[in-house]
């Protein structure tokens, strides 16, 4: 695992106090948010995140308001910059990621498209 003090990832403090009910919530507050980035989506790349309690092998891990994140070594190119944030709505709130790396993203929020994919952007399932 790759400890690093410079923040390739951040989290807001809104985000990393809602990411902390949810530690508690599942019973986990030693656990970190595994980020990461999965072939998909209506743009090409989605965003994914999940409770982790592992730490791999070549894992970055980013501490930060007192929350834990852990990126995988194929996900953190396209993350690099990255940040995490808490938005509200009148469907609920949820997490979102601004990401300077993605060149377009689709109107759902959850998936992108970086500049070196080619091709058409599929419609939105969401």
């Amino acid at each position: 695992m790759v400890e690093t003090q410079e923040a390739v990832i951040r989290i807001t403090p809104l985000a990393a106090e809602k990411a902390k009910e949810i530690l508690v919530r599942y019973g986990k507050e030693h656990a970190a948010i595994r980020v990461y980035i999965k072939s998909g989506g209506c743009s090409g790349f989605q965003y994914g995140m999940a409770v982790d309690e592992r730490e791999l092998e070549g894992d970055t891990l980013v501490e930060m308001h007192g929350v834990r994140l852990v990126v995988d070594p194929m996900s953190l190119p396209y993350l690099v910059g990255s940040e995490i944030d808490w938005v509200e709505s009148l469907m609920g709130g949820g997490f979102t990621v601004h990401n300077p790396n993605a060149a377009s993203t689709c109107g759902c929020g959850h998936s992108f498209r970086t500049k070196d994919q080619e091709g058409e952007a599929r419609t939105c399932g969401h």
